[in-house]
């Protein structure tokens, strides 16, 4: 087993003055032992360390070291230290299992204010095998690892005194520049570089938004079906979710739930979880209202940079010319989740008021990865690995189409696909999408019902199918399960 080299001093549990120190010393490390603190393969406190920090000699140090060795609790190394033994005396294994900490008899009660009471959980992302048809989740096999390793290690060479001691609240500089600059050659953005925040994401861009722009009984209107995690921000700052339907043009600009809103969130590039694109005329019209009603707008261009047919859509935000639209993206759909950086751009005239509040709650975000995602962009590894990535997903997409129409046809009927990186798929009339998940999970298959993401009962329930993290050979068997579940 390798040893842990390196150890931080202990706090061991208070001396009784009655017990002779070096018992007190080894029934105090043996307890860290038996409840798990103190590792197999741990590196024990040095002998001076023990006596500088407790006053003890160094007699006694030994003498309780010696005691836990001569039990098979530690061995010791020349030259190396005393580390924990890998594999402890068998007799005393069932008292390590059962040693809890103590719980309380009874809950606290907690004064909570609103929002601790109203925040809720969203699922993380788990780190298990990918198979079909997880969503919302790029080819994390096929990202440079190599070459974004080669980029940190040069950054960290170079380090310099700025680059270890922070940023503007808004994020490195020469990052927000190079977003600035890609956002408006590929996805129409009008923005300058001071109007873009570098967030951890676009969950952050949607709690400052809430937090900033939202008080408790504020209206907002959104997409149904839409994303939980825009409804969880927004219902946690106390605010009213109010219901746009979505049809073959995207969101439907209906009168009562637009009355009285603040902001609007819409997913126009590809709507999520539908997969739609907003009209023009929509859109206009959408902007038109906002600038009426003194609202902003939303956008949240989750996946936009994968289209595979139709001509390139243009964001929202480049038909805006009176500052109503916010638009949000991340890099964890391009690149990988936990890198956990993207972007908001906001109207010039809210830029301070975004940086108040970054300042306050984070300070700003982590320097070296915002240094190491602008070297990726600026020296063009960003644009190769798109171009990469629309090849792959586009021929993965092409063989779950082509699957599903030799084995799925009038069982699951596939929304048109142009962008994205998952798509809608229709079930029969009358057949219950959370049963067929179920049962689809028990086959090793992901699926999710459209139900899911919808406030209201939709009249025909669906199944959302990613295709981009897995490959080919995956996607067939997950098609031929679905069959099995589908066909019976």
């Amino acid at each position: 087993m390798a040893k842990r080299t390196g150890s931080l001093p202990r706090v061991l549990p208070v001396r009784n003055p009655a017990v002779p120190a070096y018992r007190w010393l080894y029934e105090a490390l043996r307890g860290e032992i038996l409840t798990g603190r103190l590792r197999p393969g741990a590196r024990l406190p040095g002998s001076r360390d023990l006596a500088r920090q407790y006053g003890l000699s160094r007699g006694t140090i030994v003498n309780a070291f010696e005691q836990l060795a001569a039990e098979g609790y530690v061995a010791g190394s020349v030259g190396s230290g005393t580390y924990v033994s890998p594999t402890l005396p068998e007799e005393l294994l069932p008292l390590r299992r059962t040693v809890e900490p103590p719980r309380p008899p009874h809950p606290p009660r907690r004064a909570l204010a609103g929002y601790g009471r109203r925040v809720q959980l969203l699922p993380g992302v788990e780190a298990r095998p990918t198979r079909a048809f997880r969503a919302n989740l790029p080819a994390l096999d096929l990202f440079p690892v190599a070459l974004w390793s080669q980029l940190v290690a040069r950054r960290w060479r170079r380090a310099t005194l700025g680059l270890l001691s922070g940023s503007e609240p808004l994020g490195y500089g020469p990052l927000r520049e190079a977003v600035a600059d890609y956002l408006g050659a590929s996805r129409g953005v009008r923005c300058t570089a001071e109007q873009v925040a570098i967030v951890s994401g676009t969950q952050e861009a949607l709690d400052l938004v809430a937090r900033l722009l939202l008080d408790p009984g504020a209206r907002v209107a959104m997409e149904d079906p839409g994303y939980i995690g825009a409804t969880a921000a927004f219902e946690a700052a106390g605010a009213r979710v109010a219901a746009l339907p979505v049809d073959d043009q995207g969101a439907v600009l209906r009168a009562a739930s637009l009355r009285g809103a603040r902001l609007v969130y819409v997913t126009p590039a590809h709507q999520f979880p539908l997969g739609t694109a907003m009209s023009l005329a929509r859109r206009l019209a959408m902007l038109d209202w906002a600038r009426d009603a003194g609202a902003l707008v939303f956008e949240d261009d989750y996946d936009g940079e994968y289209r595979y047919s139709g001509r390139p859509i243009p964001a929202l935000q480049g038909l805006d010319r009176h500052g109503v639209v916010l638009f949000a993206g991340s890099f964890s759909k391009v690149l990988f989740p936990s890198l956990r950086l993207g972007y908001l751009v906001v109207p010039a005239d809210l830029v301070e008021r975004f940086a108040a509040a970054k300042s306050a709650a984070t300070r700003h975000g982590p320097l070296v990865e915002q240094a190491v995602l602008c070297d990726f962009i600026g020296e063009g590894h960003f644009g190769r690995h798109l171009r990469r990535m629309r090849e792959v997903y586009a021929e993965r997409l092409g063989v779950l189409l082509d699957s599903a129409r030799e084995r799925l046809a009038g069982r699951l009927d596939i929304s048109p696909v142009e962008a994205g990186l998952q798509t809608a798929a229709w079930l029969p009339a009358g057949v219950d999408g959370e049963a067929v998940a179920r049962q689809a999970a028990a086959r090793q298959v992901e699926v999710t019902p459209l139900a899911r993401y919808a406030r209201r009962p939709l009249a025909r329930d669906g199944l959302h199918l990613g295709f981009a993290a897995v490959d080919r050979r995956e996607i067939r068997r997950g098609v031929r399960e679905l069959e099995a579940i589908l066909g019976s």
